[in-house]
C-alpha cells in the first residue's frame, strides 16, 4: 500500500509522535495551524469518513477520546480546542487515510477562515 499514514504507523516514516496505542497513533502535523496541531490516525487503514462501517465505530470513537486526553495531557482542554475530520477534496482531504485534527493553544475563531477573510477584506 502506497499510504502515508500507514507508513508512519508501520515506522517506514519518521513522525513527531506523541501517543501510540492498539488502535491509534498521534503525531504532530507538519504544517501547523495553531500552537498545538496533532494528527490522530487509526491504526488500520480507513481511507475516507465515507468508508467506516459499523464496525469502526470503536475506533473511530477512540480517535475522539485520544484528542481529549492529548488536549487534558498538553494543558488546554479547559480552555478549548477544536477537532476535524475533513472528508474527501471538497472538504479539504489530501491524505486518503482518516486522521482527526487536534487544534488548540489559542482561541480558535469561527469559521475557520475568518483570519483569511479579514486579510481579504481589509486589503
Amino acid at each position: 500500500m502506497d499510504c502515508l499514514f500507514c507508513k508512519i504507523v508501520a515506522g517506514d516514516i519518521p513522525a513527531n509522535k506523541i501517543y501510540e496505542d492498539e488502535l491509534a497513533v498521534a503525531f504532530m502535523d507538519i504544517n501547523p495551524q495553531a500552537p498545538f496541531h496533532a494528527l490522530i490516525i487509526p491504526r488500520q487503514h480507513l481511507a475516507t469518513l465515507n468508508d467506516i462501517s459499523v464496525e469502526d465505530r470503536e475506533v473511530v470513537g477512540h480517535l475522539h477520546w485520544v484528542a481529549a486526553k492529548l488536549a487534558a495531557d498538553h494543558g488546554f482542554a479547559d480552555d478549548g480546542y477544536r477537532t476535524v475530520f475533513n472528508c474527501n477534496r471538497h472538504g479539504g482531504q489530501t491524505v486518503y487515510h482518516i486522521h482527526l485534527h487536534l487544534l488548540g493553544g489559542k482561541p480558535l475563531g469561527w469559521p475557520p477562515y475568518q483570519d483569511t477573510l479579514k486579510v481579504a477584506i481589509d486589503d
